[in-house]
């Protein structure tokens, strides 16, 4: 680093700002990445650990014949933190890339803490400060923190649309019931599939259509 050069501050620990700050500290600049985690969570998060899934299957498919699974591979050979990080955690899951999300989360923290000219800043962001900043703070923007990027942009709202991945826990399943098969007839069986008689498909779909709707955020 330059001894003129100030920090590049990044805001948000998630996948991109991870990203970003490993990408700038192996070029020799300093960094300045500030999280909110654990002092304030999004609605989605629980992990205090910085680039936080929600889904183990965030990563998709692993298959350089398509655009998911060839962009990763790109990002291999620019030696990309977060692919590094999903391949040493990856679990079985056919042909996508499928990580164990609690090693995958402390893979990448242990790596940016060994990067000596990094300053971890464990609070919310509420304004953009002066400088080069990137902003990484990711689908589910604090309010304040949305409200300051609005005035820089100009824009009321941002959009933002996914959907729901639940997550079971293991030891409620009972295995004599399941069976391991592929998603889409190939692999060696990664998944357990939950088979449903007629009965309880039309019950489960009954469930679901008088279930309590969940509020939008």
């Amino acid at each position: 680093m330059h001894s003129n050069e100030k920090p590049v501050t990044i805001i948000g620990g998630g996948l991109a700002g991870c990203e970003a700050a490993w990408q700038l500290l192996k070029r020799g600049r300093a960094v300045k990445l500030v999280e909110m985690k654990p002092e304030r969570f999004s609605p989605a998060h629980t992990s205090p650990l910085f680039a936080e899934l929600v889904c183990s299957n965030s990563l998709r498919s692993n298959e350089i014949i398509n655009a998911v699974g060839l962009l990763k591979e790109e990002m291999r050979l620019l030696d990309s933190l977060i692919i590094k990080a999903a391949d040493q955690t990856a679990v079985p899951a056919g042909r996508a890339l499928a990580v164990d999300r609690g090693l995958f989360s402390r893979f990448i923290e242990n790596q940016l803490n060994s990067c000596g000219a990094l300053e971890i800043v464990r609070r919310e962001a509420v304004e953009i400060p002066e400088g080069t900043t990137i902003i990484a703070s990711g689908p589910l923007t604090s309010d304040v923190l949305g409200r300051a990027i609005s005035q820089i942009t100009g824009s009321d709202y941002f959009y933002f649309y996914d959907a729901i991945s639940p997550i079971i826990d293991a030891s409620t399943i009972n295995y004599s019931r399941v069976f391991k098969a592929s998603r889409y007839g190939e692999g060696e069986g990664d998944y357990l599939n939950c088979p449903l008689t007629e009965q309880e498909y039309e019950q489960f779909w009954g469930a679901v259509r008088s279930a309590q709707l969940a509020a939008v955020r």
